[in-house]
């Protein structure tokens, strides 16, 4: 994906308030250089953030008519408002390593014997994985195929076929679970019909005195 900055002369609180006022995004790029300050057409980027390869792949940016390969490495939105109040990208070459989440785009869950024979429901455990690889390499999704997954089992990362260069950050856990086949839940129909147990009749009463 491709899209335009524009070098910011002006910075400081002041400066980003008459930004926003005006549709644009203060933001910032970093690495490989110089950190430089920039700015985006506001729109242009609100539509481009809802994209997913946007945040989980290289980006072309052109500023001062040169063209740079990014990373979107963070952003800030309005606590209420649907506005874009900072962005931050990452240069990047072929050389260099980073750590990144990347979304998983599950697929087969019908074709599972759990689901088509079992009727159970497939629990996405996790839907992005923290990966470590070369810039260059970055997939934009992780495929994760469903297809052979039975009833009671979990599929765990070391399950999946990873990209070329690609290594899972799992912070100390060694295998953890990303998908598991739920079996369905049976129901209990109480029949409102069954007659109630007949009331004990109260205990430590005597008759009356005629």
């Amino acid at each position: 994906m491709k899209f335009v900055a524009f070098e910011r002369q002006v910075q400081g609180t002041g400066a980003s308030r008459r930004l926003r006022k005006a549709g644009k995004v203060p933001g910032i790029v970093y690495g490989a250089g110089e950190p430089k300050m920039i700015e985006l057409d506001h729109n242009a980027l609100f539509h481009a953030l809802k994209k997913e390869a946007f945040h989980s792949s290289i980006l072309e940016m052109e500023l001062n008519g040169k063209v740079e390969q990014v990373l979107l490495r963070d952003y800030q939105m309005h606590a209420y408002k649907p506005l874009v109040l900072h962005v931050d990208f990452q240069r990047v070459d072929p050389t260099t390593k980073i750590v990144k989440k990347v979304p998983l785009h599950f697929v087969n869950e019908e074709e599972s014997p759990a689901v088509k024979t079992d009727k159970c429901t497939i629990s996405h455990v996790a839907t992005e994985l923290e990966i470590q690889c070369l810039a260059q390499q970055l997939p934009e999704f992780i495929e994760v195929d469903l297809s052979g997954l039975n009833k009671g089992q979990s599929l765990h990362v070391n399950d999946i076929k990873l990209p070329k260069g690609v290594k899972v950050m799992t912070h100390g856990k060694p295998n953890p679970a990303i998908a598991t086949a739920v079996p369905p839940v049976e129901e209990v129909i109480v029949d409102p019909t069954a007659a109630a147990p007949a009331a004990e009749p109260a205990k430590g009463k005597g008759k009356g005195k005629k």
